[in-house]
């Protein structure tokens, strides 16, 4: 067994103390008598480290198993590394693709908007980050319009979409004025777009004049309406398939219903009430009855007893992302 020392790249003028080891290997002939001899080097620091850290002496001879064991040791530590690295990788493509979608999605801050709380919480799950979006417009002084939407996919390839349908849109509902309509135009737009088809969304629009709500969804959760009562509205009326899952050429449907003094609406996405091996409508249930619970709150106010109740515990954090939009009207 040899000794060398190596300088350490990373860190001029340090040096890590190796070892090497040429293991002979009798290689037996069919009468049971040796008929070869082969040498084969082997880098055995891991080997060594470890019958030091049981109390060996480095000069105690290595045997053919003792160089196998070396190998699966220096396996084990390239798997170990090239995990380490995966892991750092991620972590780095998932902090581009949150940074990527916070930059495309309106503030969570609304000061011009003192009735409205916008909270939004990435997946803690790279495989699961990246597909929600949320938008507050105004059409005219009486008029704003607020959508939310979900893309299906993750990373960086779902921030870019939903990048791209927010904006389609935000664009078809200035142009329109309709829920429906919007919604029609982007089913449409949704077939250009790469990894588009069967993103889910909603839009409304609120009429502050006329004190209605007009909806239409594509798949997504339906928003909910607190009355001023206490009572809570499941709007879930105006129902159609996902973008690019149905008939994308028929138009979609759209409903109006009214709300008085000290309502408040909410939309939200999937990741809010979605648990493993849970039916969605318990999820949906356990919002409803939060809402009804807080409903007397204001918005900010709102908006955080909902997740509290809602959202997993921060030991884990979500393993979808989760937006939220509370609107008093």
């Amino acid at each position: 067994m040899q000794r060398y020392s190596v300088d350490l790249p990373d860190r001029p003028g340090v040096f890590e103390e190796r070892y090497w080891s040429t293991v002979n290997i009798p290689l037996l002939g069919a009468d049971g008598r040796v008929s070869l001899i082969v040498h084969r080097v082997e880098e055995v620091t891991a080997l060594i480290r470890a019958r030091r850290a049981l109390g060996a002496a480095p000069e105690v001879p290595l045997t053919a198993e003792d160089a196998m064991t070396a190998d699966l040791l220096n396996r084990s530590l390239e798997l170990e590394e090239l995990n380490e690295e995966l892991r750092k990788a991620h972590a780095r493509a998932h902090e581009v693709a949150v940074t990527l979608q916070r930059a495309m999605l309106p503030s969570t801050t609304l000061p011009d908007r003192p009735g409205v709380a916008v909270r939004y919480r990435p997946a803690t799950s790279f495989l699961n980050v990246c597909g929600d979006w949320y938008d507050l417009i105004d059409l005219d002084a009486r008029r704003p319009a607020v959508a939310v939407g979900d893309v299906v996919g993750h990373g960086l390839e779902a921030a870019g979409t939903m990048g791209q349908l927010r904006s389609a849109l935000s664009a078809a509902i200035r142009a329109t004025g309709r829920p429906a309509t919007a919604l029609t135009t982007l089913a449409a737009h949704a077939h250009t777009v790469d990894g588009a088809l069967a993103t889910t969304a909603v839009q409304v629009v609120i009429d502050r004049t006329a004190l209605t709500v007009t909806y239409s969804r594509a798949g997504h959760p339906p928003p909910l309406l607190a009355h001023g009562d206490g009572s809570v509205e499941v709007l879930d009326s105006a129902t159609d398939p996902p973008l690019g899952a149905g008939d994308d050429s028929l138009p979609r449907c759209e409903s109006t219903v009214g709300y008085g003094p000290g309502s408040t609406l909410v939309l939200y996405t999937d990741g809010l009430i979605e648990r493993r091996g849970e039916d969605i409508y318990a999820g949906l249930d356990r919002l409803a009855h939060s809402v009804a619970r807080h409903h007397r709150l204001g918005p900010e106010l709102l908006a955080d007893a909902v997740l509290a109740d809602l959202v997993p515990a921060p030991r884990r954090g979500p393993d979808d992302d989760t937006a939220l939009v509370v609107i008093r009207l």
